[in-house]
């Protein structure tokens, strides 16, 4: 299959890669089986479990939005993430309340393409790492620079997990 054709079959991976040919980011999409555990797909990626990147939506008490890139083996801290946003209280949305508000399921969340572009805040660890992340689709990876990714969406980058 062609990549205009898995486009064509999968809406969200089309906006994931428009959106990175936008902001000229280089972006590799795999397709991949599902999963069962971080481990499990580490493998069938053939990286090691932190090379696989989380993205989190994360709302705001004010309704709005942020997005938490997390490496695999690691957690959100949330007393760490509120500090650098500089608030009191942050919750994860429900499924539905976070496809409304990126137009992706969770599972195959990116900040790539998101139908708002909210703010991004990216762990220090996927510095300097080269990641597989959600690519707007189930059953698809998108490997990318953690670097080039953070710059496209000059994304605040800080210590906002802990290990699992």
């Amino acid at each position: 299959m062609t990549n205009a054709e898995i486009e064509q079959e999968n809406p969200g991976i089309g906006r994931v890669t428009q959106d990175a040919a936008a902001r000229g980011l280089d972006i590799e999409v795999r397709v991949r089986p599902v999963a069962n555990s971080l481990h499990e797909a580490a493998k069938i990626l053939g990286i090691e479990p932190s090379g696989i990147v989380k993205t989190l939506v994360v709302k705001r008490s004010d309704d709005t939005f942020l997005f938490a890139l997390v490496p695999g083996g690691r957690k959100i801290s949330w007393s760490k993430l509120r500090a650098v946003v500089g608030v009191n209280k942050l919750q994860l949305p429900d499924a539905s309340r976070a496809l409304d508000a990126t137009g992706y399921e969770r599972g195959t969340i990116t900040p790539l393409g998101s139908t708002i572009p909210w703010p991004v805040f990216a762990d220090a660890a996927i510095v300097g790492r080269r990641v597989a992340m959600g690519a707007g689709a189930h059953g698809f990876s998108a490997f990318v620079d953690a670097d080039e990714l953070i710059r496209a969406f000059d994304a605040i980058v800080a210590d906002i997990s802990d290990p699992e």
